[in-house]
């Protein structure tokens, strides 16, 4: 018992000494359940909604006061025309975008159908079905409203319904889970290698002793992180082109915009990345720890940056918390680029994040770096 005891003192006294260890040990299952359980919801509500009035009648407004009152649509944004419904969807700032012809009153006077479009953006597939089941309940209810009103106003009764929801889900009519999966796999893989490859890489030098040694050489700080990004920025680009091939070969993966933009943009994922990486190999000391302080930012990554959940189901505090991520803008990027076909002109702020994160985390990391080596 007393040799017990005595290990038993010497592993505590241990995991004390190895503070980082030890908050993620506590730490890493509270966040965990913070964010299960305040973070994921699969019953998405709040979709950015943009609406294009030609009808310009109570009956129309009506009938968007009661999608707003669902909770499921936020009517932010009134388009002049289709082509501003077109770019607002395209861009991602709507979810949803609804159109009421002109005739929409009259139709509902003479007791014909009044049609309203529901155009939803589908490469999100469980945020499109929410919004889709909505649309189409509650035009059933309005219809039910008004073929009430018919029956006790003795003004003959139809069983047609008046209000005519027609959806219409862009990018990927037929919900093909893969579309939307295939290109998220592709950004969690390379969060997961460029993060925890190049944080452990660094950490086994120094480890090991080597780095020491390309310090005392005359090469300068900045030059020596590049000589350790490079590497794993083709290999990053390898993993890319890899997938890409498996996504279009077997899952049938459509691209519908510019690989050549793709590949640009994925540089500067790759590049953030790598420099995050790079930011966790300087406040760690082992390996382990690298491993362990990566694993922290990849939990986060996956829930938060809208692979598996959508982003406007998420309370405020978490949305936020998602802008922090690199993932969370370059899954935007994949989207947008092989789903939507969009461009620069489209994609221009999920590139400016990703170079300002960029710029915050190697300045962070160099200045660490350069106190380490002083």
């Amino acid at each position: 018992m007393r040799r017990l005891k005595a290990l038993l003192i010497k592993e505590f006294l241990q995991m004390r000494r190895d503070r980082l260890t030890l908050v993620m040990m506590l730490g890493l299952p509270v966040i965990q359940l913070l964010l299960f359980g305040f973070a994921i919801n699969t019953d998405v509500k709040h979709l950015p909604t943009i609406v294009f009035d030609q009808s310009l009648q109570q009956d129309s407004r009506d009938l968007f006061s009661s999608l707003e009152a669902s909770e499921y649509f936020d009517i932010k944004y009134v388009a002049k025309n289709f082509q501003e419904v077109n770019e607002a969807v395209d861009s991602g700032k709507a979810k949803v975008g609804i159109i009421i012809p002109p005739d929409f009153s009259e139709s509902l006077k003479h007791g014909r159908k009044a049609t309203a479009q529901v155009i939803v953006d589908a490469t999100d597939s469980m945020a499109a079905s929410s919004a889709i089941s909505a649309a189409q309940l509650i035009g059933q209810i309005k219809s039910q409203e008004i073929l009430l009103q018919k029956i006790q106003g003795y003004s003959g009764h139809s069983t047609e319904k008046p209000y005519d929801i027609r959806i219409r889900p862009w990018y990927n009519p037929d919900f093909v889970s893969a579309y939307y999966m295939v290109p998220g796999i592709m950004g969690v893989i390379l969060t997961m290698t460029m993060v925890m490859i190049t944080s452990m890489a660094i950490v086994r030098e120094r480890e090991r002793g080597t780095l020491e040694q390309l310090i005392v050489t005359p090469m300068k700080n900045w030059e020596l992180m590049l000589g350790k990004i490079i590497p794993y920025s083709i290999v990053g680009y390898v993993q890319v082109t890899v997938a890409l091939l498996v996504g279009i070969l077997v899952f049938d993966l459509p691209i519908r915009g510019s690989i050549a933009l793709l590949y640009g943009l994925t540089s500067l994922f790759i590049i953030a990345s790598l420099a995050l990486g790079l930011l966790i190999s300087t406040v760690t000391k082992t390996q382990m720890q690298a491993m362990q302080l990566s694993f922290f930012v990849f939990l986060p990554s996956i829930l938060l940056s809208g692979f598996m959940f959508p982003r406007e189901a998420m309370p405020l505090f978490f949305n936020i918390l998602g802008c922090l991520l690199p993932l969370t803008f370059y899954l935007q990027i994949l989207r947008g680029i092989l789903l939507k076909g969009v461009g620069i002109s489209v994609l221009w702020p999920q590139i400016m994040a990703l170079i300002i994160f960029i710029m915050i985390t190697l300045t962070i990391s160099i200045k660490k770096f350069q106190k380490k080596v002083a």
